[in-house]
């Protein structure tokens, strides 16, 4: 299937079929997340199901996946922020943030781009 849309893909300049194109609904006590739940009840569920999916993969494979998040925190509260560090504490993990949050662990390795820059 994404052979054939290949080309149609091309001229339209995005994939028109894939797992990404893929629509999840979500349901919490009966309510539909993305209709009705809050930006920080929708980001928390996907991050939910991300950290299943990580310990899904350890398991079967007995290898632990590189944990990639992208702009995760600045829609969740801090008793979230706080359940999130919890669950990724000894886990490999990259996020990518416009600010340090509070209560980050001091050991955790911090890198700071600047002016093309990267420091730690």
């Amino acid at each position: 299937m994404i052979k054939e849309a290949y080309d149609k893909d091309i001229e339209l300049g995005y994939s028109t079929i894939g797992p990404h194109r893929d629509d999840l609904k979500v349901m919490a006590d009966g309510i539909d997340i993305r209709r009705f739940g809050s930006q920080g009840q929708q980001r928390t569920a996907v991050l939910s199901l991300k950290l299943a999916e990580t310990e899904i993969f350890t398991t079967r494979y007995s290898e632990a996946p590189v944990l990639l998040l992208d702009d995760v925190l600045s829609e969740l509260d801090p008793d979230r922020k706080k359940a999130l560090f919890d669950s990724i504490a000894g886990k490999q993990c990259v996020i990518t943030d416009t600010s340090i949050p509070e209560g980050i662990d001091p050991k955790t390795k911090i890198f700071r781009i600047k002016d093309r820059a990267v420091t730690s």
